[in-house]
């Protein structure tokens, strides 16, 4: 089972429900340690004091925020559990929204929403309303030591939370924009095209990190005492005519379909060619 990161209450309205968060998505990379060179023993790194000149245990640390240069006040624990706020136990829905109107630039971390025992009903409720609406909710909470503003929606199987930065969190960039007036018409068509022949079902399964894997494949060669074979590095092709590039993608795309035709027409040929014989020996 899932460890719990927060219990609480969603407030919808004059309904209030006990619910709990689920971490969602995590991502996975791979850590090293870091060794002395010459032995390649484990290092450590030790906590120093400036003022004392020496060592000091995890023990003596206390959090200290710096108000000025070289001032800092020093805040413990308890202090910081007076000052949180009501969304610290409770979730309160603010407003719903179109799902399409939020921009995916705001989206940070994705949690599972579940119900306590006691809030099944009203958790269903909430789920399936959403669901027929096509309405998306916004909220806050507090965790982390922090207020979220949150977005939560309806999934497959139930609702699910997203952390969500902050208007004043997502850089506005005045160099990030598109000149539309610099394409054609003949060459829209042609990307369209090519997106098109692309175009699939959203099947994220399919997608692996391939870096993640080499890696594992190098340390699993060298702890074997084995040479990792590396494929060579591919080379950016130069766009030069930026047309024929669309052309000669298009017709890249197509060629397995085409090869796929061809066989289909070859097995119905001789499937033809099976019944014929079957009525003429019948």
């Amino acid at each position: 089972m899932a460890a719990t990161i927060w219990k609480g209450h969603i407030t919808f309205g004059l309904v209030s429900f006990p619910v709990k968060l689920y971490t969602a998505a995590r991502g996975e990379s791979l850590s090293f340690n870091q060794l002395h060179k010459d032995d390649n023993s484990r290092i450590k790194q030790v906590i120093y004091c400036q003022a004392e000149d020496k060592p000091i245990p995890r023990t003596e640390i206390v959090k200290g925020y710096e108000y000025e240069k070289d001032r800092y006040v020093v805040i413990d624990e308890d202090e910081i559990k007076k000052v949180a706020p009501s969304s610290a136990k409770i979730m309160e829905i603010l407003e719903f929204v179109k799902a399409e109107e939020v921009d995916p630039i705001y989206f940070e971390s994705s949690y599972y929403i579940a119900p306590d025992e006691a809030g099944q009903k009203p958790y269903a409720l909430l789920y399936d309303a959403m669901k027929r609406t096509g309405y998306v909710g916004i909220a806050k909470i507090a965790m982390h030591n922090r207020e979220h503003i949150v977005i939560f929606r309806p999934g497959a199987k139930g609702l699910l939370m997203h952390t969500m930065y902050y208007a004043n969190e997502v850089r506005q960039v005045d160099e990030f924009h598109t000149d539309i007036s610099l394409v054609k018409d003949k060459e829209v068509q042609l990307a369209t095209s090519l997106i098109e022949s692309l175009a699939d079902t959203f099947q994220p399964e399919k997608y692996k990190d391939t870096y993640r894997d080499n890696l594992l494949a190098l340390i699993d060669a060298k702890v074997k005492g084995e040479e990792l074979v590396t494929p060579p590095q591919p080379e950016g092709a130069k766009v030069i005519d930026i047309m024929e590039a669309l052309k000669q993608s298009l017709a890249a795309v197509k060629k397995p379909a085409a090869s796929a035709s061809r066989l289909e027409v070859v097995e119905t040929k001789k499937q033809r060619a099976g019944g014929k014989r079957q009525k003429a020996t019948g």
